[in-house]
């Protein structure tokens, strides 16, 4: 007998996280209002990170925020101006020997927008054919563990600690050698939310395939959560080693306190050793703890965690006013967020 499969609307409904950001974040704006007269500023959260444009709350550069980062700790990764010509991307493509698979990303986004894991020189033609702004070609690591780690250190102290660490469980399924991939979606809730996304991804042909039995196949690369990766809370990683391992990446970055490492790792021991870690992206203050978002989190315990960061943020603000370091005028931060939205 087939099981009774609820409608996504309802399971959208009744689990938060497949809730939209403003519907999530409402019943905490009196907290974040609290913050705000705390601090003496409705834009708070500008100031803690002087060294990300905005604070990483809008708009910033991820070129920018990488080339702050030790070399050790990220993959091959080149900036590729808007309309620049073909050769001059593979040129550069060969002089840093990167080859298939690669990853493309926007250099200005957010939520996985126009990430993709490209194969050959005809995803990548048609890639091109589709970005129309700077952006970004990594290496693709192989490595099979991906975290999101968020850090802050205080300015005032020259130690931070580790307060959110997740790991990524990336969409797939596994064959039964006579359910094609389509019919495999059908049977897990979160693959359903993606099946419009993955029909357009991989087409009929793909979409029909058998994968035979026992087979894991992995159906989207790119660990964001609105494209189907599920958040896992790993906090039971976090001890004073890895808040030690956090300092030697963050304290070298000029002006950082609060952010997020989304990263692979070779291995748990290697990631307590330092050592075999590849920082994808960093972000700033619009970095959220992602483990709030594991499955068996609670609604409440995801705001009581999300507050205390919050408060976190605001109290680097403060410190940072004290320092000289004023947030930036809600006007210009207006004038990026209407900008960004207008073009």
């Amino acid at each position: 007998m087939n099981k009774i499969q609820l409608p996504l609307w309802l399971i959208k409904l009744t689990h938060f996280e497949y809730w939209t950001w403003w519907m999530f974040y409402i019943p905490l704006l009196p907290y974040w209002l609290w913050q705000a007269i705390r601090t003496r500023s409705l834009t708070f959260f500008t100031n803690a990170d002087p060294c990300i444009d905005y604070g990483g709350f809008f708009g910033e550069s991820k070129m920018d925020i990488l080339r702050q980062i030790q070399k050790e700790y990220l993959p091959k990764t080149i900036f590729i101006k808007k309309e620049t010509p073909l050769k001059v991307i593979l040129d550069k493509l060969m002089q840093e020997d990167l080859v298939y698979p690669i990853i493309c990303k926007p250099n200005v986004g957010e939520r996985g927008t126009q990430v993709e894991k490209l194969y050959s020189n005809y995803d990548f033609m048609e890639y091109l054919g589709n970005v129309h702004e700077d952006f970004i070609i990594q290496e693709f690591i192989t490595y099979d563990i991906e975290l999101g780690v968020l850090y802050y250190r205080y300015p005032d102290q020259t130690k931070g600690h580790v307060s959110s660490v997740t790991r990524k469980e990336f969409l797939s399924v596994i064959g039964d050698g006579k359910s094609t991939v389509e019919q495999l979606m059908q049977q897990s809730t979160r693959a359903r939310f993606q099946l419009d996304s993955m029909r357009k991804r991989i087409g009929d042909m793909g979409m029909n395939e058998v994968i035979k039995a026992g087979e894991k196949r992995i159906l989207e690369p790119i660990g964001n959560h609105c494209r189907g990766t599920k958040f896992l809370d790993n906090n039971f990683l976090k001890n004073s080693q890895l808040d030690t391992i956090f300092d030697k990446i963050a304290l070298p970055i000029d002006g950082f306190h609060y952010g997020r490492f989304d990263m692979k790792v070779k291995s748990i021991e290697d990631l307590y050793e330092g050592k075999n870690i590849r920082i994808m992206e960093l972000n700033g203050v619009s970095s959220e703890p992602g483990h709030i978002y594991d499955p068996k989190n609670t609604l409440w315990a995801a705001y009581r965690d999300l507050a205390q960061h919050w408060k976190i943020i605001a109290d680097i603000s403060i410190q940072q006013q004290r320092r000289g370091i004023k947030p930036v005028p809600v006007s210009t931060l207006w004038k990026v967020v209407s900008g960004h939205f207008s073009t």
